[in-house]
């Protein structure tokens, strides 16, 4: 077979001739019916870019990954790729500059004359770009390396090596990549994205060295990465993006155990739906930050109930003991105890929830002052930070709303439905309905009016001034409606009123007509955007 694929193998990373960003696995060597001398069957990547799904006039010769991923070639049409020494050389070369090189280092003068830039001059390039050795960070993404070459000859090259990017190549198999982390004990940044990775991990000594490992998009699965403990134990963050890793599989106990100095652990874009995999993390003891942006999670809990000491019988250690970034955006939370459960995480600052049901005001979700005063530890909300002026108002305003939609007399049905509500109550002053000054005692919200600016946005509306004016709570959001009409002379024009939130990047639509000021948690202070509909 070997003989007819000339030189090929199955299993072989491949990427067609000419174009490295094509990149494929061999599936099949051999003969295909009704058409001369030697092919090879390739299982293109991503799931297309194919003829066929491996079988060609009514014959199965493989089973490619998708209905139009796979495709014969001549072993011509394709190519196995370089070595990694070949490709730095190719991407940093030093005297072999293309024209449209050549013409970045000159600018052109008024009267169009070429003037050469002193600052990025040809010889001041070939100068630095001849000492490898100064090389620090290095990017051979997309240029069909599949080996890492003679270790010697790697580490002679650039021994300073830092970082190395790796995106798009075609290896696949852990010994090259333990061979090249041990060829350079400076490397502590290896980005492996978009390399079909093999699950089946061979020994290696400990890579102490590697700090941060990219696997994003590389097919691996959880029981891969819980082999890739022993050799990075040495890890700092591990990024797993886009590897349809929705189960954690654990061989032994309930908990992930090792990767103890893992600070960032990022699984975006992995299909989990269920939290309880999650879990799994609980005894991650240096975890500070977990990124799950872009899954399919519906709740989140802190797991309150489990022991209060680890897997490993460590004492008084809590889960998540050290958590605190969580992203958690466009997922499909749409509960407020998921919400509240947040408020568990012992060290957790740092929350995204955007793009989920429950922060989408549009589909029934809450606005952000709803959020703030609801996360009562949280200091950057969406990636804003939330001030301490923030969050008073938010608490207050919060308050002023459940008080406004109270669904019940009974404290204990109010403690279940909004946790901190009595809490800010006391905190913030409130008795009723009003917060204190340093210097009055409480005031109920009900006695006396609230001050709201309203500014006119309107194209059609002409120049206006912002209008201060005091109404009371009870004001509904279509009395608002008409007032402004009256206050501005904005008769036959259809309005829409938006409210104006720090720390929220659009103002908020109010669209019920018959929610009054005190529902809606607007207080004095408030701005009030009046434009008009289309």
């Amino acid at each position: 077979m070997a003989a007819a694929g000339a030189g090929f193998r199955l299993g072989q990373r491949v990427h067609a001739a000419g174009d490295p960003r094509r990149a494929g696995t061999v599936r099949y060597l051999g003969p295909v019916d009704g058409h001369a001398g030697d092919w090879v069957g390739v299982d293109w990547d991503g799931g297309a870019g194919g003829r066929h799904d491996g079988s060609l006039a009514g014959r199965r010769y493989f089973a490619a990954a998708g209905e139009r991923s796979a495709s014969f070639a001549r072993p011509a049409a394709l190519s196995p790729g370089i070595a990694l020494p070949d490709a730095i050389r190719l991407r940093y070369r030093v005297d072999d500059f293309t024209k449209e090189e050549q013409d970045e280092m000159y600018v052109f003068s008024t009267s169009q004359k070429r003037v050469s830039v002193e600052l990025v001059g040809t010889n001041k390039v070939r100068e630095k770009l001849k000492n490898f050795d100064e090389l620090l960070c290095a990017s051979v993404s997309f240029m069909g390396v599949s080996s890492t070459g003679s270790p010697e000859e790697l580490q002679g090259l650039v021994p300073n090596l830092r970082q190395l990017d790796l995106t798009g190549n075609l290896f696949s198999k852990w010994k090259d990549i333990f061979s090249l982390c041990q060829a350079l004990p400076s490397l502590e940044v290896l980005d492996l994205t978009n390399n079909r990775m093999e699950n089946d991990v061979a020994e290696s000594t400990l890579l102490k060295n590697i700090r941060v490992l990219v696997l994003n998009n590389c097919g691996v699965t959880w029981e891969l990465v819980g082999k890739l403990k022993v050799p990075f134990a040495c890890l700092k963050e591990l990024h797993l993006i886009w590897n349809n890793m929705n189960i954690i599989t654990i061989p032994v106990g309930k908990f992930v155990q090792g990767f103890n100095t893992v600070r960032l652990l990022n699984l975006e874009d992995n299909h989990i739906v269920s939290w309880d995999e999650m879990v799994k993390l609980s005894y991650l003891r240096s975890l500070e930050q977990l990124h799950l942006n872009k899954n399919k999670i519906k709740h989140v809990r802190y797991p309150s109930n489990l022991p209060s000491s680890g897997p490993l019988g460590d004492v008084s250690v809590l889960p998540f003991e050290k958590l605190q970034v969580l992203l958690l955006g466009s997922n499909e939370i749409e509960d407020f105890l998921s919400v509240d459960s947040l408020n568990l995480f012992p060290s957790l600052m740092d929350v995204r929830i955007s793009d989920n049901p429950i922060a989408d005001p549009a589909k029934g979700g809450a606005p952000r002052f709803v959020l703030v005063a609801r996360l009562g530890n949280v200091k950057i909300l969406n990636g804003s930070e939330v001030s301490a002026r923030e969050r008073r108002e938010a608490e207050i305003r919060y308050i002023r709303l459940v008080m406004g939609k109270a669904e019940s007399d009974d404290p204990e049905v109010i403690k279940q439905l909004h946790p901190r509500f009595a809490e800010l109550k006391a905190l913030h002053g409130i008795e009723d309905e009003k917060p204190t000054s340093r210097t009055l005692g409480p005031q109920k919200m009900s006695s006396g009016l609230i001050g709201i600016t309203f500014k006119c946005v309107g194209p059609s509306m002409g120049e206006k001034q912002p209008l201060t004016k005091k109404l009371p709570s009870t004001t509904t959001v279509g009395k608002l409606k008409s007032l402004c009409e009256s206050f501005f002379k904005l008769k036959e024009i259809k309005l829409r009123l938006f409210l104006e939130e720090e720390g929220c990047p659009l103002p908020q639509l109010l669209d019920e007509e018959t929610a009054s000021l005190m529902e809606l948690g607007i207080g004095a202070g408030a701005t009030i955007i009046v434009d008009e509909e289309n």
